[in-house]
């Protein structure tokens, strides 16, 4: 069990929970080694026991901890000690998105699309390192004091899939994919799906499907259309409408194919968001019977013609041939091999052609036949026939290895049947092609064709007097060899003698300006200036100027727009607020959380708010400035002192004290906090002065035993009587008040 203060890892000390979930405990905890806060996340007991989930915790808590990116809460060590199992994460000071929008109720589109471009930056980062999160949702989504979205719980997730948790322990079902909650496969368009949910909820304040029971709403995911978010936000743009949409297609082939795919598409939405940019597939549409144009029939029955035709003219090929080799044979009926079996069914073919052939010109040259039959030898012709077999399969298997060496295919052409040889490479290479000749070409229409033969050109410019600007100098691939569709071709392009034109990228977003220059072949630098008239993010400047010529290679500086100077914010009011709900009303605003304390207010209403702010509601300050807060912790406690000597029991509370009996004497205050504890014989015990009791009451507690002596009385008699002595135990409390400090 983890407890506060302990050390573990050798060098982990915990210093508080902070956190508590279905799986874990999160825990804030000092690293010695590197001095720094971190967070530790502890499995819980009934998690701890299972040996298949640990291990695949470990093995996915690894994996994550190889991811290094400032959209994820990044995994820095993973361990076990005495049955605990931990993983030791980066610390963000912050509020989960589901803290976060339930303080808000609501996200305008701009934040929630400036967030979700946050979170799927992380989550492509994991996916291109082949991590799938599978538990995407808002409680795993972080938001820093400085405004920094973060993806948090990687390898935690699928661990937990895995193992079949059910949906009340990982909390997810609302934004779980139709595919896992059928159990099935799950990849990274399981994660957009989740995103898209989790997009859902941030524009409209709610989850699309809501229900009594997980299996209610699991259901609701397979079966139910995905609600619009217009319905319940009436201005939400279209292009964020169809978005979520296309996120969320109940077919994983129909959602976004990758992370960067819907960055484009966010981003683009900031920029325009009324244009209908986003490409949803409509399985209605998709699947419905369509009508054949007159242009499309006209195109089918022109391939049935050239095809008809091809076939005619290899038909009427093939049996000129198979006439000119039956008239240099002059092959006599009778010797017609039309019954003759044999074990290669090629050959079966061969014999069956044969005969065909060999009947029509029986028909044709009956008279040549009866005229040769008076001087035919049979066993000649049987030698003669034999030899020539055994010569047409050596033939053969010398046309067949080289054909196989150099095209890497077994087919046989027989009789010139070249019908079956052309189509078998186009069965056995279908998804290969031929690289074409673009050396002097131009770049444009060398891009255009390559893309429409299934290649993806890759450009780099060079400087050349040889080759005009924008003509292909060489490419990484010859023409003429047979490479997979899809592969990458190297083209290197002449720059001309005069260097690369630089393109104009400004009024671009950063992002968008040197995405063009890299493309174009320049190194990207960037400064940041404000700027009263360029948008925030956008370029102001650029050096070299638009359309000047410079060697490819060469930097290009950008200017990035910081927006006016003297842009302020007004401060608002965060007292009385809780410290995660205040954080929330200034990221808002454009300010961050500064130092937190916690002090003594005299309003008790006030006990777990905030009672101060470092600036007053309503000023205005720059953006991004620390407003520093104080956490009420209630009223502050008046305290009292003891400064008295202690005296002996007197007569009145033990008539058969004796002086110099051992007494323990204790003194407590009445909220029962032990004050002094000593043992005495002597009284009085010598002035105490103790101060800071928080109570204005108490008592001191004498214990002792009171001894008497054995006593003889004589009797009337004469006689005595000895009585023996006897020990008591006593308790006295004598009430105390203390004074006030």
């Amino acid at each position: 069990m983890v407890k506060i203060g302990m050390i573990i890892g050798d060098r982990y000390e915990i210093l508080e929970k902070i956190g508590t979930g279905g799986m874990s405990d999160v825990y804030k905890a000092k690293d010695h080694k590197l001095n720094r806060l971190v967070a530790v996340k502890v499995l819980k007991q009934e998690f701890s026991e299972n040996a298949n989930f640990v291990s695949k915790f470990r093995i996915e808590a690894q994996a994550a901890a190889g991811l290094m990116h400032p959209n994820i809460v990044n995994v820095y060590d993973v361990g076990e000690e005495n049955g605990i199992y931990f993983i030791v994460m980066e610390l963000v000071e912050g509020i989960t998105l589901k803290k976060y929008i339930e303080k808000k109720a609501r996200l305008s589109v701009k934040e929630a699309v400036s967030i979700a471009i946050q979170v799927s930056m992380g989550i492509e980062a994991a996916h291109n390192n082949h991590i799938i999160h599978r538990d995407i949702k808002p409680q795993n989504i972080i938001i820093s004091k400085e405004g920094k979205v973060k993806v948090t719980d990687f390898g935690i997730a699928k661990a937990a899939t895995s193992n079949t948790i059910t949906s009340n322990v990982m909390g997810s079902v609302h934004y779980t994919s139709p595919e896992q909650a059928r159990g099935g496969y799950s990849d990274e368009k399981s994660d957009i799906y989740s995103l898209g949910v989790t997009m859902f909820e941030m524009l409209t304040g709610r989850v699309p499907f809501n229900g009594e029971t997980t299996v209610a709403i699991a259901i609701k995911h397979i079966q139910e259309e995905m609600p619009s978010p217009r319905d319940y936000i009436s201005e939400i743009p279209n292009s964020v409408e169809q978005i979520v949409f296309k996120c969320c297609q109940k077919s994983p082939d129909r959602r976004y194919q990758s992370m960067g795919d819907l960055i484009v598409d966010l981003k683009r939405s900031l920029m325009t968001p009324d244009e209908d940019f986003v490409k949803v597939i409509d399985p209605d549409e998709d699947g419905s019977t369509k009508m054949i144009t007159d242009s499309d029939m006209e195109r089918i029955k022109n391939r049935s013609k050239s095809r008809d035709s091809m076939e005619e003219a290899m038909h009427l090929r093939k049996e000129s041939d198979v006439k000119k080799s039956v008239k240099r044979k002059q092959i006599p009926k009778k010797y017609i091999p039309v019954e003759e079996e044999e074990d290669d069914e090629e050959e079966e073919d061969v014999e069956e052609s044969y005969e065909s052939e060999y009947e029509y010109y029986e028909e044709d040259e009956e008279d040549e036949d009866e005229d040769e039959e008076e001087d035919y030898d049979p066993k000649m012709e049987r030698l003669t026939t034999v030899l020539a077999v055994i010569a047409a399969i050596l033939v053969g298997c010398v046309v067949l290895f080289l054909v196989g060496r150099a095209f890497g295919l077994f087919d046989l052409e027989i009789l010139g049947d070249k019908k079956e040889t052309q189509e078998a490479p186009a069965e056995e290479e279908k998804e290969q092609v031929e690289m074409v000749e673009v050396v002097g070409k131009d770049i444009d229409d060398v891009k255009v064709t390559l893309l429409n033969i299934g290649l993806t050109p890759e450009i780099e410019y060079e400087e050349s007097t040889e080759y005009g600007q924008g003509i292909v100098m060489k490419a990484g691939i010859s023409a003429g060899t047979m490479v997979e569709e899809g592969t990458n071709v190297v083209l290197t392009v002449s720059a001309g003698s005069e260097g690369v034109k630089v393109p104009d990228v400004i009024g671009m977003s950063e992002a968008e300006a040197t995405a063009t220059l890299s493309q174009s072949g320049f190194v990207v630098n960037k400064t940041e200036d404000h700027d009263p008239y360029i948008k925030v993010g956008n370029i102001v400047t650029q050096t070299p100027e638009a359309d000047s010529k410079v060697p490819a290679g060469t930097a290009v500086t950008i200017r990035v727009s910081l927006g006016p100077e003297e842009s302020k914010v007004r401060v608002p009011d965060v007292m009385g607020k809780d410290e995660s709900e205040a954080m929330a009303i200034l990221v808002e605003a454009g300010l961050q959380m500064g130092v937190v304390t916690e002090v003594n207010h005299e309003d008790p209403a006030l006990s777990g708010l905030v009672c101060y702010q470092s600036y007053s509601v309503g000023s205005y300050v720059e953006e991004g400035t620390l407003v520093d807060i104080s956490i009420s912790v209630g009223p502050a406690q008046a305290s009292y002192k003891f400064t008295d000597a202690i005296s002996a029991p007197t007569p009145e509370e033990d008539p058969n004290y004796k002086s110099g009996t051992l007494v323990t004497v204790t003194l407590m205050a009445d909220d029962g906090t032990q004050l002094l504890s000593t043992q005495a014989s002597s009284f009085p015990i010598p002035q105490q002065s103790i101060s800071g009791i928080k109570c204005d009451t108490g008592y001191i507690l004498y214990q002792y035993v009171n001894v008497t002596d054995a006593t003889t009385v004589t009797n009337e008699d004469g006689s005595t009587t000895t009585f023996e002595g006897t020990s008591e135990g006593k308790e006295i409390r004598r009430p105390v008040q203390f004074a006030a400090e």
